[in-house]
């Protein structure tokens, strides 16, 4: 994928970022030139993998799982700033840092975890936009899984030819998302105040339960974007001092928590929309297509339109921002570039394997972001390791309050983890 091989800004949009860092021009023009890898980083957080874990969380216990994906925004925006803060600070993304400062055994098993990562990522966004194809079209998954395969593949192309148009068509998917989730809320019209209670109040109701909330933190932070929000930072401007590094930490840290809010309340808005639809008399339902179908008769045909309209902007989206990752996962860790269509082979390659041995999609989906959950902590304590140290980071190394901060969300996760595996071997 020779076109993204340098994940950063045209000569053009440089020029511009310079004259801002310079005080030469302000304002929203100016703000809006370092808007981008945020944004791109958020699908990750509004792709398909969250579609199931929401909807199986809303039809299941209601509103009583939204602090887990209240909890799960806080510590992605967290992670994404620090994320952001390497590239620009170092000018080198996570991988590419991990390489270069762990021994090449720790390196080795790293980047296979990564890329394991990265396929489980690409399984949940791939098939959940096929199903959106599957169900709109009315064909086989199988067929539907083709298609999105080739359109993802023209749109990786179209968007290659130049950074920012990539930007520009990655924002139009998440406004898409944003807007479909917008109607579903004022097809729903739910009780505000039990979605703000749940929101608040901590509860695991059973295992089932604990299993969907690993899940949904699987599903929304997510290991590839702590890669790739490092590589979309570390070229897009190029800082003469540490003055100029400060600003751009500032317009960073600013568009991160723009863009993870906005994803943090589309997932809210999952969540309750499910739980409008399904939990009074249909908690059974887990399924992405049987909750399309259901949508219909409770909500209208409107609505369900919308749902998979959402589900197939977002299984695109996803799968253009995962191949990306992977990508520059590759790219940092072992110093190899692929062509496009084999990168994009390789993840799409276990959606295909999983389909064809006749898994159940959505059951696919909400494992794979279990399986994410896992691989989690690992890079997660990674970025906590360097971006505290003064050697690299010199006056932007983390002081003690926000590296405590971030090592404690990164143990809450491992111990997560670590539960629902003891949860999984009880005999």
């Amino acid at each position: 994928m020779d076109q993204f091989a340098e994940l950063g800004a045209s000569s053009s949009t440089q020029a511009a970022i310079q004259r801002v860092l310079v005080g030469e021009q302000r304002g929203v023009r100016a703000a809006l030139l370092f808007a981008g890898p945020a944004l791109i980083a958020s699908i990750a957080y509004m792709d398909p993998g969250n579609f199931a874990t929401n909807i199986q969380a809303g039809a299941a216990y209601g509103y009583r799982l939204l602090w887990v994906v209240l909890a799960a925004n806080l510590v992605a925006m967290l992670f994404q700033g620090l994320s952001a803060r390497l590239g620009i600070v170092t000018g080198h993304n996570l991988a590419e840092t991990c390489r270069d400062h762990f021994p090449p055994a720790g390196t080795t098993a790293l980047w296979l975890l990564s890329e394991f990562a990265a396929m489980a990522t690409d399984l949940a966004e791939f098939v959940g936009g096929a199903i959106g194809v599957s169900l709109l079209a009315n064909i086989s998954l199988m067929a539907a899984m083709v298609i999105t395969g080739l359109l993802t593949y023209g749109l990786l192309v179209a968007g290659g030819r130049g950074f920012r148009r990539m930007e520009m068509i990655i924002g139009a998917l998440v406004l898409t998302i944003a807007l479909c989730y917008i109607s579903e809320l004022v097809f729903a019209s739910p009780p505000w105040v039990a979605v703000a209670l749940g929101c608040v109040t901590p509860t695991l109701p059973d295992a089932n339960a604990l299993t969907i909330a690993v899940g949904i933190i699987g599903a929304t932070v997510m290991p590839h974007a702590l890669y790739l929000h490092s590589g979309l930072t570390q070229a897009r401007a190029h800082p003469r001092h540490d003055e100029d590094r400060a600003k751009l930490l500032t317009f960073s840290n600013r568009e991160v928590v723009i863009a993870l809010t906005m994803a943090g309340l589309v997932n809210i808005a999952m969540v309750v929309m499910a739980s409008r639809a399904f939990h009074a008399g249909h908690r059974d339902v887990a399924d992405i297509g049987t909750a399309y179908h259901t949508l219909s008769p409770l909500l209208g045909a409107a609505a369900a339109s919308i749902f998979l309209v959402s589900l197939l902007a977002s299984g695109i989206s996803s799968s253009i921002v995962g191949t990306m990752a992977g990508q520059l996962i590759m790219q940092g860790f072992i110093r190899r570039r692929v062509p496009l269509w084999v990168r994009r082979g390789i993840t799409m390659a276990p959606a295909f394997a999983v389909i064809a041995l006749g898994v159940n999609p959505t059951r696919a989906l909400v494992l794979s972001q279990v399986v994410l959950s896992f691989a989690l902590p690992v890079p997660m304590f990674a970025l906590v390791h360097f971006t505290a140290k003064p050697a690299l980071m010199g006056r932007f190394a983390t002081g003690p309050a926000l590296r405590a901060l971030a090592f404690l969300a990164a143990l809450f996760i491992l111990a997560l983890n670590i539960l629902l595996l003891a949860q999984l071997l009880k005999p």
